[in-house]
């Protein structure tokens, strides 16, 4: 762990020193629940008691909670004409991999805790996952269709090195052939490549890897446990050499922080052997953009104005928009300078194609029943 967290900024201006986040968090905030009256802060004098030998870089690191998620349904249902899929499969709730930027942060409130260092170690396990979608799949009143693995928190998240729950799922989901796209940005998703390919032989899987930077530094400093640019390039050549359909996905795009690299993140990922691509502007509700303000003032105090700048320009004066149709988009000259060079250098790359569709032709019911289309 280096002395200082790195600076990511053009010429970072003098400023007061900020301690970094605990080894391996993407923050050190505990913003106040939008739903609770009371807010604990820790004091920030509570180590001048403990005697001139105290030094507080001395606490021990948070260490990550694992809860048992007690839900009885396990496929959220998503009626937003800006997201491509109607239902999507979240193994877990919460995140390790400390994203500093990650709109699923505000979720968290919902359940009592915070959107910054709580949702990062406390993490919810649905350990009925698998048992509640082979349920679900099997009811007469399921119309297969494609279900997107996750929908918010990341299914490869090093939680599943554990839990081993989206591998238990991708199972489900290979045994009924019900078509499944998976969104990662972690590596481990290569671990399930038997599954994948499986399921892509019958036309039922396709992955999409996020790329937010190639810089190993930034993204170490912005997704700290999620797998590095290059590992992640890595897992699209072996699920393109599997036989596996694979995209990638910048998201988010950052305003006066990643934007420039769009280019070259799909240069990249084409030579990886991804064959589309997507991406989503920076969203920041609730208290998400208090995380990501405090990461900026961090790691990145000399771009901070400008990123802050083209976010409000983007979103209407505001830091986050919520309507449907502007919240993944944004609008104003800088949002379609960004949309421009995206499509530009997606042609380019040979990625501005549709990702082929997903077939629910070869579903069948438990016990081999073979779905009938008229």
């Amino acid at each position: 762990m280096p002395d200082s967290p790195p600076d990511f900024s053009d010429a970072a201006p003098p400023r007061t020193p900020r301690p970094p986040p605990p080894a391996g968090r993407g923050t050190a905030l505990r913003p106040a629940n939008r739903f609770a009256k009371i807010h604990l802060a820790p004091d920030p004098d509570a180590g001048a008691n403990l005697g001139p030998d105290h030094d507080p870089a001395d606490a021990p690191d948070p260490r990550t909670q694992f809860f048992d998620d007690a839900s009885e349904t396990i496929l959220s249902r998503n009626d937003s004409p800006d997201v491509a899929f109607t239902y999507g499969l979240n193994p877990y709730r919460g995140c390790e991999h400390g994203c500093a930027y990650c709109y699923a942060r505000a979720y968290h409130d919902y359940l009592g805790w915070d959107s910054g260092l709580d949702f990062e170690t406390k993490i919810l396990v649905k350990r009925r996952a698998p048992e509640l979608l082979r349920r679900e799949l099997s009811s007469p009143r399921w119309v297969p269709e494609p279900i997107a693995l996750s929908g918010a928190t990341d299914c490869y998240q090093p939680a599943e090195r554990r839990f081993r729950l989206t591998r238990a799922c991708l199972e489900v989901f290979a045994e009924l052939r019900n078509p499944v796209g998976v969104i990662t940005k972690n590596a481990l998703v290569t671990r399930d490549l038997d599954l994948l390919s499986e399921l892509a032989r019958w036309n039922c899987a396709s992955v999409h890897i996020t790329l937010t930077t190639l810089d190993a530094d930034l993204a170490g400093a912005l997704e700290p446990r999620a797998a590095r640019p290059a590992h992640r390039l890595r897992a699209i050549r072996a699920l393109a050499d599997a036989g596996v359909p694979v995209g990638v996905m910048i998201a988010p795009v950052i305003p006066g922080l990643t934007d420039h690299e769009i280019p070259a993140i799909l240069a990249a990922a084409a030579e990886a052997g991804a064959k589309t691509a997507g991406h989503l502007m920076l969203r920041l509700p609730h208290a998400v953009k208090d995380v990501f303000l405090d990461w900026l003032d961090v790691h990145a105090p000399g771009k901070k104005a400008r990123v802050v700048d083209r976010v409000r320009e983007m979103r209407g004066g505001e830091l986050n928009v919520s309507d449907w149709g502007k919240r993944f988009r944004g609008e104003g000259v800088f949002a379609e300078q960004i949309h421009d060079l995206f499509r530009l250098a997606a042609r380019r790359a040979g990625l501005a194609k549709p990702f082929p569709e997903l077939s629910i032709a070869h579903f069948r019911r438990p016990g081999g029943t073979q779905l009938v289309l008229f």
